[in-house]
């Protein structure tokens, strides 16, 4: 047997990986840098692919018009409070799935005979059902959103330890109470990871349900865009959804940082 001298290094740090911004800035501007070196030494056509100084230009344009932030503002209310709606019942459906057997079983059936039907498909629908207006904007936004919510929070309350609530219920702590105190707090991470998908689909479904009924928001104006040909618009707008995509996914991150400071 090999004798040890001196003490042994700690190597149970376990996988703990860190989210480094830098790496994630460095990555974008290195991609974007590339992008318009490829434009200047003319190996992308600008004709159908725009450099990303001529969709800065065409952003800034839009700024000072106003014209980007009446369809931004449009679209981030439509996104608001469509998300809301369909978090909010997501959740209360998801809690309920998770803590009582009476209703886990039938409500599973209908979220997994619903889920793959493509949302996108329902939006002629919804405008039969709720009109042309903001209602089937909304309904298509909250409809996308609630069952990947249900399924992450019924996925979150079944890993909180059992151990944890006879505890609280042996302590003769209400139902309301173990729920908040110690369910609710459990599923937390389960259901913040959600949100990231979420948020996702339902940009995606407002650029869909704008396209196809709306005279303001991203969706309309890139299909404008479209419509005309209009390449440094087209891209400015697609690259309005990406920034909005990453001011979300770092929103939610701080949320994480913050709601999860105990893990």
């Amino acid at each position: 047997m090999r004798r040890i001298d001196g003490p042994v290094a700690f190597r149970g740090g376990g996988f703990a990986p860190r989210a480094r911004g830098w790496a994630a800035a460095a990555t974008l501007i290195g991609l974007v840098l590339l992008w318009q070196a490829l434009e200047m030494a003319g190996l992308v056509p600008t004709l159908f692919l725009p450099a990303p100084l001529a969709i800065g230009r065409t952003l800034w344009a839009l700024t000072l018009s106003g014209e980007l932030w009446k369809h931004l503002s449009a679209s981030l209310l439509r996104l608001a409070i469509g998300w809301t709606v369909g978090t909010v019942f997501g959740i209360a459906v998801g809690l309920a799935v998770g803590l009582w057997s009476a209703l886990r079983s039938p409500v599973m059936a209908v979220v997994a005979a619903l889920f793959p039907i493509p949302k996108i498909a329902l939006v002629p629908l919804f405008i039969i059902w709720f009109g042309i207006g903001e209602g089937s904007k909304i309904a298509t936004l909250g409809f996308g959103v609630f069952f990947p919510t249900v399924i992450a929070t019924a996925g979150g309350v079944d890993a909180v330890p059992r151990g944890l609530i006879r505890m609280g219920q042996s302590f003769g702590l209400s139902t309301w109470k173990i729920v908040r105190s110690i369910v609710l707090p459990g599923a937390l991470p389960a259901i913040l990871t959600g949100f990231r998908v979420t948020t996702s689909i339902a940009i995606v479904l407002l650029v869909a349900a704008e396209m196809i009924g709306a005279e303001r928001g991203i969706g309309a104006f890139v299909l404008a865009a479209g419509n005309l040909y209009d390449m440094d618009a087209l891209l400015a707008g697609i690259v309005v959804l990406s920034a909005l995509g990453l001011i979300v996914a770092w929103v939610i991150g701080v949320a994480e940082r913050v709601l999860l400071r105990w893990r």
